[in-house]
Order: structure tokens, then sequence, then C-alpha cells
């Protein structure tokens, strides 16, 4: 009986010396609305790739005896954040991925380094975070609106469509991306010729008469423009962008949140063993990856990658790794990632793509920088105004 009982008794023993890294995964979540249904995103969008990420971390992390766990915590978009965060600070959650709004990570970013949180940034791409309101304790994996503007832009000006027609909406974050389109037409040597708001009148833009109205409305929109190459689109609220294609007045290209669209990652991406993620992922969750589930993925692999390089599961001794220049971390995008030092971005390419494939991927060829060519893309540290705190 003793010889029989040794095993068991070792895997015991070895079972109380697994180290336990819990994640969180704080996220606010309604269903949102898309002016075509095949944009609506998937009920899972980010969490997919957060829960992939934990099995590739585990698959690690069994050979150093580290377990991840993922705790998604859902709220409404308007409340109870506040109290989410410190419910996840009081069952253990050390490194939680914030899926919430700009000013909500805010309300949350002292609460959680009072409690010893390290924050991944995965679905606000507000400048201002990483800027005017960036903290010491929060890393941003999603990138920024200026970096989707930056990278849309080189590739305009690589393909020598200078003058640039801009249609933007009526809400904040639809001016906000409206504005950092404008920034990259002044860094790159774009010529935006005109500006047109398309004002949100709260019509039923999913019903066969608010279609019928948009369409009809688009020409007439687009009708007096000064001569342009590409008509450039800001419409993150999903008002009009998608009817802006095949419907101007004259011929052109669009590019922005509708046609060429810049994101993180591209669900098409078969470059740079993309095709291995994908199918990992598509496996896991009989979809593509989006956007989204990437950030979580990286997110995710950071800790992962930071626990075991150090052999420890101590936010302070993963946070000091992942600050330090030894830190990289592999993501299916052609070149290590790292983080900006001045205000703790994920420097990353950005994919322009349509519905169907990934058309290129910035920055682009002869954009040079004395450090990094991807510090072409977003707020460089020159420009920076985050002191981090």
């Amino acid at each position: 009986m003793a010889q029989e009982s040794r095993p068991a008794m070792a895997l015991a023993q070895q079972e109380r010396h697994i180290t336990e890294i819990r994640i969180g995964y704080l996220r606010a979540y309604e269903p949102q609305l898309a002016l075509s249904v095949l944009d609506i995103p998937p009920r899972d969008e980010g969490v997919a790739g957060a829960e992939v990420a934990i099995g590739d971390n585990n698959t690690t992390g069994t050979f150093l005896h580290q377990k991840f766990t993922l705790d998604v915590v859902e709220v409404k978009p308007d409340t109870g954040v506040v109290s989410a965060i410190k419910a996840m600070a009081a069952k253990g959650d050390r490194y939680v991925l914030a899926d919430i709004s700009a000013r909500h990570l805010l309300s949350v970013a002292s609460i959680a380094r009072d409690n010893g949180i390290l924050l991944f940034n995965v679905g606000a791409t507000d400048d201002i975070l990483r800027e005017e309101e960036c903290r010491a304790n929060v890393f941003h994996i999603a990138p920024t609106r200026t970096m989707l503007a930056d990278g849309l832009a080189q590739y305009l000006i690589w393909k020598q469509w200078r003058r640039w027609v801009l249609l933007y909406g009526s809400h904040e974050r639809d001016q906000l991306f409206a504005e950092a389109l404008r920034r990259a037409a002044t860094r790159f040597g774009g010529e935006i010729v005109s500006e047109n708001l398309f004002e949100d009148t709260g019509t039923a833009r999913r019903t066969d008469s608010g279609v019928v109205q948009v369409q009809r409305q688009m020409p007439v929109f687009t009708q007096d423009l000064p001569d342009h190459d590409v008509v450039l689109v800001a419409d993150e609220s999903e008002v009009f962008g998608t009817y802006v294609p095949f419907r101007t007045w004259i011929p052109r290209p669009v590019a922005g949140t509708a046609g060429l669209v810049p994101s993180a990652w591209h669900p098409a991406s078969e470059q740079w063993g993309g095709t291995q993620i994908q199918n990992r992922f598509a496996k896991a969750n009989a979809r593509r990856m989006l956007s989204k589930d990437m950030a979580a993925w990286t997110a995710v692999r950071i800790i992962g990658e930071a626990a075991t390089r150090t052999h420890s599961a101590e936010p302070q001794k993963m946070g000091e790794f992942i600050r330090s220049d030894d830190f990289s971390i592999a993501a299916f995008k052609g070149q290590k990632l790292t983080f900006r030092k001045w205000n703790w971005q994920l420097r990353q390419p950005i994919f322009l793509g349509d519905g169907r494939s990934v058309v290129s991927t910035s920055p682009q060829e002869g954009f040079l920088h004395h450090a990094s060519e991807l510090d072409t893309l977003g707020i460089d540290r020159p420009e920076t105004k985050c002191a981090l705190k």
C-alpha cells in the first residue's frame, strides 16, 4: 500500500507547488449595431483571443509549474466598472485585460495601481490614454487612432494619392478619428481639400427606408467636392460609412472606417506564420480572428512570456521585465514587438485591408526613423505629452 501511494503523494506534492497566475478580463458589453449584419461584432470578441492565449501559456507553464486562468467579468457600458475591478482585486486578479472605454479605464487605473494590478488596454484607441492621461501601470496593446491614421496615410502617399476629401460623423469618436487623419495629412504630405460633416439624425439605419434614404443622400452629399484622389471616411459610430463606397458622385477609392480600413489585425492575414494562429483560433472558435482577439491574445502572451522569463507570478517583477530592454513579443506581424518607454504603447505594424484581403502593411517602404520604423506610426517621443504617474 505504501508503494502504491507514493506516486499519488508525489503528484499531490507537485500540485501544491503549482503557481496559479490569474488573469482578469474586464469588458463593458452590450449588443452593437452595424450598418451591415456582417460587421456586427461576435459575442465573444476579444475573450476568444484571450482564451486561446491561455492555452498557449499553459503549454509552456506546465513545465514551469505555472497555471494560467482567465476570469471574465462583464459589465454594462455605463455602470459597474469600479465595483468590478475591486471585486477582481479581492479574488486575486493581478493582471487585468481592460476592454472598456477611455473614461472608464481612467476611473479604475488608480484603484488597480493601489491593489498591485497591471492593466492591459485591449480596446480603447484614444490617444489621450497614452498622452495627457497616461498611467504607469497601464500597458496599451490596442493601437491608437493616430497609429491607424498614420498607417493609412503612409500607403496613400506611397501610392501618390495625395488629395483627400474627408467625410466625418457627428459623434465624438468619429471626430477623434477625423482629427487623427488631419494630423496624418500634415505629417506625411497629404492635402485635405474638403471636409463634410454627416449629421446623425437618428434614422432607422438598417430598415429599408433607412438604406434608401442614405443611398439617395450619398451622391448629393458628395456632389460638389473639389478634385480629389481619395475619399476618407471617419465613421466609427457606424452611421453612414458603409454606404460611401460605390455611391459617391464621382468614382474614387474610399478609405478610413470604410473601404480600405487600417487595423491591428486582419482575419485574412497569413504572412509571418499567421496561418498557424488563424487555424488554431478558427478550430477553437469556428470563426476568424479579429483585431480585438489579437490584442487580447497578445496581452495574455505578454503576461505568459514575463512569467516564463522571470520564473515569477509577482506583478512587480513581471512588470519590471515587461518594461526592460530585454522584453519583446512575437505576434505574427513580421517582427518582434516592444513597448514605447515614454507611454507604454506597444509598437506594431498596421494592416490595411478590405473585407476580403490584406492590401498592404505599414510602415511603408521609405518612411524611415532613427530608432524604429514602427515609431513613424503614432505619437513619437519628441511629440509626447505623457508624464507617467
